[in-house]
């Protein structure tokens, strides 16, 4: 998403009264001495290239433009590189003497891991002692440190906020003009598209033909029938092949079956082609976490619904609902996430300093973290820092405040993992388990036999 003018002059506001009543922690110029050696150029001055599949482009922008509010002889440049392309572009840059200085990392073992890229990194502990001093473990989500943490024990890179699967987005106005409440049950998730197809509209937008977010779905289907679960069978306490996964993957067929999910689902990607047809509300629900909130605000739901193809873009009211009770067990919606990204500064670059300097600033500071959370893309790293509601310009704020605050509350709460524990194998595992159900070419018991038998080959 992209803040209106409007939008970033608040926001500007918001850090510089921050700055004004002493609130703002400030980032030591020795600050990129935390690296363990090897520092490299100034720590206020300089340039730093940034990549990143995340933020959107404009966000990026709005956080160098507050950055260099403190800092303006640092000039930050961000590439924005779309998250199917990242791996392929990062991996030979990192390789190579003109790489980025500071790039994304995130959790697990898929997309910009810190299996696969956190080699590259500095270690980022000394500089969390340096910038908050040796209590910082009791100052920053501890998902975002763990999450972030290689095999070896390296923090390869600084949290930046966490995003939680578990929730589906509605469009608020088309429930209302068909005067229907958002679904609980599986039997009420097929009343309620079924009346969605009768008036022309899909129902459920998912790309899944991407396995990260078919791996949302089915553990939010594996928490309905018992919590937990799939937690342990990721840590390898428990089998694949477990009663309870076989019973998820009936359900996910299901879902295509009773036509919940769009026409042709299995030849989606979730960016752009569901998220598109939840802003052109061609469909009125899409499968999306916490970091989906951007699109409440006027400028994100303005400028997604222009990507989508959409002239003249009017925002409508999108806001999350918990994940139905499609097991029928009985049991509540639960929450499940992991740092979505943090900054990694490149032990190969020539401006480690003052990478380092923005990293921070961005990850541990309260005036980064403050426009971290007025963008609603992430939920803050740093403990305390909520969205200051009152320069949050949402599409409804009647509707969408309330519900906000309740979804972020309930993060606190979390305890299970969405992608830290998931690698690479295992991920594409789970994607064909339950893209051979979709398409009927498994029975939900052969492919989790076959899932089982799969992981335990692989050790």
């Amino acid at each position: 998403m992209s803040f209106s003018s409007v939008g970033r002059t608040r926001l500007v506001r918001v850090v510089a009264a921050a700055a004004i009543g002493g609130l703002m922690l400030t980032v030591s110029a020795c600050a990129g001495g935390g690296g363990g050696g090897g520092e490299q150029g100034s720590a206020t001055e300089g340039e730093v290239n940034w990549w990143g599949f995340t933020p959107d482009l404009g966000v990026g922008e709005d956080y160098i433009a507050l950055f260099n509010e403190e800092y303006p002889d640092i000039k930050v440049n961000y590439k924005f590189v779309p998250i199917s392309q990242y791996d392929a572009a990062l991996r030979p840059a990192l390789a190579s003497s003109s790489g980025p200085d500071v790039y994304d990392v995130a959790p697990g073992g898929g997309i910009a891991s810190i299996t696969a890229f956190g080699g590259s990194a500095i270690d980022m502990t000394p500089v969390l002692e340096d910038s908050l001093g040796d209590d910082w473990a009791s100052q920053i989500a501890e998902n975002g440190v763990t999450g972030l943490t290689t095999s070896d024990g390296k923090l390869a890179g600084l949290p930046v906020g966490s995003t939680f699967g578990g929730t589906l987005w509605i469009n608020q106005e088309l429930f209302d003009k068909y005067s229907l409440t958002p679904p609980t049950t599986l039997d009420e998730w097929v009343e309620v598209c079924d009346t969605f197809r009768a008036n022309g509209v899909g129902c459920l937008a998912q790309g899944a033909g991407q396995v990260a977010f078919d791996q949302d779905t089915l553990q939010s289907i594996a928490d309905s029938i018992e919590p937990g679960l799939w937690t342990k069978a990721s840590k390898g306490d428990a089998d694949w092949s477990d009663p309870v996964f076989v019973e998820a993957l009936e359900i996910w067929k299901k879902l295509f079956d009773d036509e919940i999910m769009v026409p042709g689902a299995l030849g989606l990607q979730q960016y752009p082609d569901a998220n598109n047809l939840f802003q052109s509300q061609q469909a009125a629900m899409v499968m999306m976490g916490t970091w989906y909130m951007q699109y409440s605000t006027v400028a994100g739901m303005t400028a997604a619904i222009s990507a989508a193809g959409v002239g003249s873009p009017v925002p409508f009211t999108a806001i999350s609902i918990p994940f139905p009770d499609v097991s029928g067990n009985g049991n509540p919606a639960s929450l499940y996430g992991d740092p979505d990204y943090g900054l990694a500064v490149n032990s190969r670059s020539k401006a480690t300093a003052a990478a380092t300097t923005f990293a921070t600033w961005l990850t541990t500071t309260t005036a980064g973290q403050q426009a971290v959370a007025n963008a609603l893309n992430t939920i803050p790293s740093l403990k305390g820092v909520e969205p200051d509601w009152d320069n949050v310009e949402l599409v409804n704020p009647d509707v969408q405040r309330p519900s906000l605050q309740a979804l972020i509350a309930e993060t606190a709460t979390v305890k299970e993992p969405r992608l830290s524990l998931v690698s690479a194998d295992l991920q594409q595992a789970i994607g064909v388990a339950a893209t051979s159900v979709a398409g009927g070419q498994a029975t939900p018991e052969d492919a989790a036999k076959t899932l089982q038998e799969t992981m335990k080959r692989l050790g």
